[in-house]
C-alpha cells in the first residue's frame, strides 16, 4: 500500500455524516447537549432535593433572616445622626454643601429673572448645538411660563445643575480609575450593575435615615442613580483609545499624566460628552422620586397630583420636565456629535471662541437687567394658561365613555378584569405552584442555552440569592407581572418596529412621539392609567408596557434598518416577497438588535412594575414602598436586592453572551 494511500476504513476518522444519529446531532446542535447535560443533573439531583424539601415554594430551612442586624443598623442610625462624628463631621457638613450649592444656583436663576434665564439658555444652545435647538429651547421655556410652572422649573433646574454637577465629578473619578486599571475595572462593574439596577426606592430608605427628609437625601439619590452611566462611558472612552496613538505618545518620552492628558481624554471625548448626557436624563429621571423625600420642584407637583389623581395638574407639571429633557438632550448630544466629528461650532467665524461667550454673557446680563427694571423677575401670573382643567375634563369624558359599558369591546375596567383573571393570576399561580428547583432548572436552561455556563451560574445564584432573604413567593408574583407585560411590550414594539422601518413617514411621525414617551416621568404614566383601569395589578402593567415601548420600538427599527442592503437585494433579485425579505433575511440579520430590544424590554418594565407597588400592583414594589414609607430598613432594603436579582437574571436570560476563545484549535 502506497504511503500516500488512503488508511483503511477501521482506522479513518468518521466524518459528521458517517457518525452515529444521536452523536452527530449533538456535534451539530451544542444546544441539545446542554439539554442533555441539564436533564441528566435534575434526574440526579431532583428526587434527592424533593426527599430533603419538599414543597413547591424555597424551603424555610435554607432561609436567612436579614431583618435583626438591619433593624439594629437602623436604630443605630437614628440613635447616632446627632451626635457620631461621621454624620457630625463629615455627612453633617455635607448635607450643608449640598443645600449651600443648590440654593446659590436657585438664588442666580431668580436673580436673571424669566428673560435673563431664557435668553442665556436659548443663547448657549444656539452657540453650541445650533440655531434649531436654540429655538427649541426658547419654546420650551415660554411654554413652561405659559403653564404656570416658572418657579417650580427653576426649582428643579437648580437641583439638576447641581446634582448633574456632582453625578459627573463622580462617575468621571470612578470612570477614570476603572479605565486606567483592568483590576478596578472588574471591581467596579459589579457595583455599578447594582447601582443601575437597584430601584430609586430601595436606597431612597438609607438615604433618608442619614440625612432626612430634604435636598440633600433628594440630591445624593439622584446623584447614585445618575452617575454610573458617566462612570461606564468614561471608562469604555478610556480603555477604547487608540493603542498607536498612545504608542506613539510613549515614544515620544511622554510620562503616564502626560499620555492620560494629551492623548486618552482627548480620544474619549466623545464617550465623555455622552456620559454627561446621558447623567442629565438619568438624573431627570429621578426629578419625581426625589420629590417623595422632599425635592420641590416640577416633581412635588406630580408627585401631589398623582396623590389626588389630578391629571390636569400632573401633566402641567410634567410637560416641563419633558421639555427640559429634550433641551439638554438635544444640547449634549449636537456638542458629542461635533466633538466626535472635529467640527467647528456653528455660525460665523467671527462668533467662535471668547467673543461668543462674551456677547452670551453681556446679552443674558442686559435682559436680565431689563426684565428686573420692569418689575417682573418670575413669570407674569397673567400670562399663564390653565391646563388642568380642559385635561381632567377630557379626562372624565374618557372615564364616563370608555371604563365601561362600551358595546361589543367592553370598558377598559372589563379589560383590566379580563387581564388579571386570564393572564396574571393564571401566571403568578403557575410561577408559585412550580416547585423552586423546577424553577432554577429553567432559568439554568435559558441562560446556559444563549449564553455560557458562567451566565447560567449567575442567573441560579440570583435566583437562590432571592429564596435565600425569604421573599420567593412575592418575587414570583413580581415575576408574573414583569413577564406578562414584557410579552404585551415586545408584541406591540417588534410590531410598530417593523412598520416603522419599512416607511421613512411612519418614522419620522413616532419620533417626536417616541421623545415624548421616553422623556415623561414614570409617575406620570400612572395617573391616567389608575383613572382608566382603577387599582390593581393591570394598571401597573400597563404603565410598564407605555414606559417600556418606545426603546422596544427605537431598537427594533434601527436594528432593522441597519441590516446589510447587499443581502436585501439578493433576496429581491431571487424574486422573494416583502415578507419573505423580512422574515428570511432581515429579522436573522437583526437578531442582536432584537435580543437588545428584549433586554431593555425588561430593564424598563421591571422599572415600573415596581412603582406600580404604589397603585395596587403589590408584590415586591409595595414591600419597598412600605419599607420607606414606615422607615422599615429590612422590608424595604431586602425587597430591593430581590429586585435587583430579578433584573440580573432577566438580564442573563435574555442577553446572550458570546463564548470566550483562547486561541487554542482556533
Amino acid at each position: 500500500m502506497s504511503f500516500f494511500s488512503t488508511p483503511p476504513m477501521a482506522t479513518r476518522p468518521l466524518s459528521d455524516a458517517k457518525r452515529p444519529g444521536p452523536l452527530r446531532a449533538v456535534r451539530q446542535f451544542p444546544a441539545l447537549s446542554k439539554l442533555l447535560l441539564l436533564v441528566l443533573a435534575a434526574a440526579a439531583l431532583v428526587p434527592l432535593i424533593n426527599a430533603q424539601w419538599p414543597g413547591a415554594l424555597w424551603p424555610s430551612a435554607l432561609t436567612v433572616d436579614v431583618s435583626g442586624p438591619l433593624g439594629k443598623t437602623s436604630d443605630w442610625i437614628i440613635d447616632n445622626r446627632d451626635s457620631h462624628w461621621l454624620f457630625v463631621y463629615f455627612l453633617g457638613h455635607l448635607s450643608n454643601a449640598v443645600v449651600i450649592s443648590v440654593r446659590a444656583v436657585y438664588m442666580l436663576l431668580l436673580a436673571l429673572g424669566w428673560t435673563g434665564v431664557t435668553a442665556g439658555i436659548t443663547l448657549i444652545a444656539w452657540r453650541v448645538a445650533g440655531v434649531r435647538i436654540a429655538a427649541t429651547a426658547l419654546i420650551s421655556f415660554l411654554v413652561s411660563g405659559l403653564l404656570g410652572m416658572w418657579v417650580p422649573t427653576m426649582q428643579t433646574l437648580a437641583l439638576m445643575v447641581v446634582a448633574v454637577v456632582f453625578s459627573v465629578l463622580v462617575g468621571a473619578v470612578l470612570g477614570l480609575a476603572g479605565g486606567l486599571s483592568e483590576r478596578l475595572f472588574r471591581i467596579l462593574r459589579p457595583v455599578l450593575d447594582t447601582m443601575q439596577v437597584l430601584p430609586a426606592f430601595a436606597y431612597l430608605l438609607p438615604v433618608v435615615l442619614v440625612f432626612g427628609i430634604g435636598v440633600p437625601a433628594a440630591l445624593l439619590a439622584t446623584v447614585i442613580y445618575a452617575a454610573p452611566p458617566m462612570a461606564r462611558l468614561t471608562a469604555l472612552g478610556l480603555r477604547g483609545a487608540d493603542p498607536g496613538v498612545l504608542e506613539a505618545v510613549s515614544s515620544l518620552g511622554a510620562t503616564g499624566r502626560q499620555r492620560l492628558l494629551t492623548a486618552r481624554l482627548p480620544l474619549a471625548r466623545k464617550e465623555l460628552l455622552l456620559g454627561v448626557n446621558q447623567s442629565i436624563m438619568m438624573a431627570l429621571g429621578m426629578v419625581v422620586i426625589a420629590s417623595m423625600i422632599g425635592a420641590a420642584g416640577l416633581g412635588d407637583r406630580v408627585y401631589q397630583a398623582l396623590a389626588s389623581v389630578d391629571v390636569g395638574a400632573a401633566l402641567a407639571a410634567a410637560i416641563p420636565i419633558v421639555l427640559l429633557a429634550i433641551v439638554m438632550d438635544r444640547t449634549t448630544a449636537a456638542a458629542g456629535e461635533r466633538l466626535g466629528a472635529g467640527t467647528s461650532a456653528p455660525g460665523p467665524a467671527w462668533l467662535r471662541g471668547w467673543q461668543a461667550w462674551t456677547g452670551i454673557a453681556v446679552v443674558t446680563a442686559g435682559l436680565a437687567l431689563a426684565g428686573r427694571l420692569s418689575g417682573s423677575l418670575v413669570w407674569p401670573g397673567a400670562w399663564a394658561v390653565d391646563l388642568a382643567r380642559p385635561v381632567n375634563d377630557f379626562k372624565e369624558w374618557m372615564v364616563d365613555h370608555l371604563y365601561s359599558g362600551v358595546p361589543v369591546i367592553g370598558g377598559t375596567a372589563d379589560w383590566a378584569a379580563h387581564f388579571t383573571n386570564w393572564v396574571l393570576n393564571p401566571l403568578r399561580d403557575g410561577l408559585t405552584a412550580l416547585p423552586w428547583y423546577g424553577t432554577l432548572l429553567i432559568v439554568a436552561a435559558l441562560a446556559w442555552l444563549i449564553g455560557t455556563w458562567r451566565t447560567a451560574l449567575t442567573a441560579v445564584l440570583a435566583m437562590a440569592a432571592i429564596g435565600v432573604l425569604g421573599v420567593w413567593k412575592p418575587s414570583m408574583n413580581t415575576l408574573s407581572q414583569v413577564l406578562a407585560a414584557l410579552v404585551v411590550t415586545l408584541v406591540l414594539g417588534f410590531g410598530v418596529g417593523v412598520l416603522a422601518a419599512g416607511s421613512k413617514r411612519l418614522e419620522a411621525i413616532l419620533r417626536p412621539v417616541l421623545d415624548v414617551m421616553q422623556t415623561m416621568p414614570q409617575f406620570v404614566y400612572l395617573i391616567p392609567v389608575v383613572a382608566l383601569f382603577a387599582v390593581g395589578r393591570a394598571p401597573a402593567a400597563a404603565a410598564a408596557v407605555v414606559y417600556a415601548l418606545p426603546a422596544v420600538i427605537r431598537i427594533t427599527t434601527q436594528g432593522l434598518r441597519q441590516v446589510d442592503p447587499a443581502a436585501m437585494e439578493s433576496a429581491q433579485s431571487l424574486g422573494a416577497t416583502r415578507w419573505q425579505i423580512l422574515r428570511q433575511v432581515q429579522l436573522p440579520l437583526a437578531r442582536p438588535a432584537l435580543m437588545l430590544a428584549v433586554n431593555q424590554g425588561v430593564v424598563l418594565v421591571l422599572a415600573v412594575v415596581i412603582i406600580g407597588g404604589l397603585v395596587g400592583g403589590g408584590a415586591l414594589g409595595y414591600d419597598v414602598v412600605t419599607g420607606l414609607a414606615t422607615g422599615d430598613l429590612a422590608l424595604g432594603l431586602v425587597a430591593g436586592v430581590a429586585i435587583v436579582c430579578l433584573g440580573l437574571m432577566l438580564d442573563r436570560v435574555t442577553q446572550p453572551t458570546e463564548r470566550r476563545t483562547t486561541g487554542k484549535g482556533v
